[in-house]
């Protein structure tokens, strides 16, 4: 049985706090476009998982968003070169830019590629005092050559967690990709299709409900208490 009053022996009660609806209440909310990064895949000359990226990256414009894709071409393997490469950094700056992004990568042997996985890993969880995943809005896609599957998007799914984003619940998953693609390189009309705008449109809408309350969002308990520790080491290293 519960006491009463409970009690917290182990709890800093100077650091709880109890949330309250007033702080997700937006005063200012930010009038700007919603700014969306696009990440794919494949580096094929004619990707699906690239095509698809296009076809979402029109549906967010057409919403009103703000976007910008992300060219996996010479993007060079993780922890090879110093991430003061060209094309890391570039794509540091479009991670701590966005409030939301889309990953979309094509199944390989059963996963994710490594293509998609390399953008990922060079995105850090922390940049000095700037996170830039956490608190961001995520949807993630996939395309396949055979029958439908799931693994590459519930992979992702898990690393969206680990960047500690806010992934949405809706996904696309677009089987037999070489059947759903024109000439043009544009989606015909399917169900694919229209869960491809479903999920922009969740998307969308999740974005506009947390860019402004992410912070408060994400703010934890441990981590305030982190927070004040260290602070109350550097004061007692001055005092020595």
């Amino acid at each position: 049985m519960l006491e009463k009053p409970p009690t917290f022996p182990a709890l800093d009660a100077s650091l709880f706090e109890v949330p309250t609806r007033e702080r997700l209440v937006v005063r200012e909310p930010s009038v700007h476009r919603p700014r969306f990064l696009m990440l794919y895949g494949s580096l094929r000359l004619r990707s699906y998982s690239k095509l698809l990226t296009l076809e979402a990256a029109r549906l967010l414009e057409a919403m009103g968003g703000e976007v910008k894709i992300f060219d996996p071409a010479g993007l060079p393997l993780p922890d090879s070169v110093p991430d003061t490469d060209p094309k890391v950094q570039e794509l540091r700056r479009l991670a701590e830019w966005s409030e939301g992004m889309v990953w979309t990568s094509p199944e390989r042997h059963g996963a994710m590629s490594g293509i998609m996985k390399a953008q990922i890993d060079w995105i850090p969880l922390a940049l000095g005092a700037v996170r830039p995943t956490q608190g961001k809005t995520l949807a993630v896609m996939e395309v396949s050559g055979g029958s439908q599957s799931f693994n590459a998007i519930n992979q992702m799914r898990v690393l969206g967690r680990w960047m500690r984003m806010l992934t949405i619940p809706n996904q696309s998953s677009v089987a037999k990709a070489y059947l759903e693609f024109d000439e043009a390189g544009r989606m015909k009309p399917s169900s694919y299709y229209d869960r491809v705008v479903d999920v922009m449109e969740e998307l969308f809408k999740f974005t506009l409900l947390t860019r402004d309350v992410s912070p408060y969002l994400v703010d934890r308990y441990s981590e305030r208490k982190e927070s004040a520790e260290e602070l109350s080491r550097r004061v007692g290293q001055r005092s020595i």
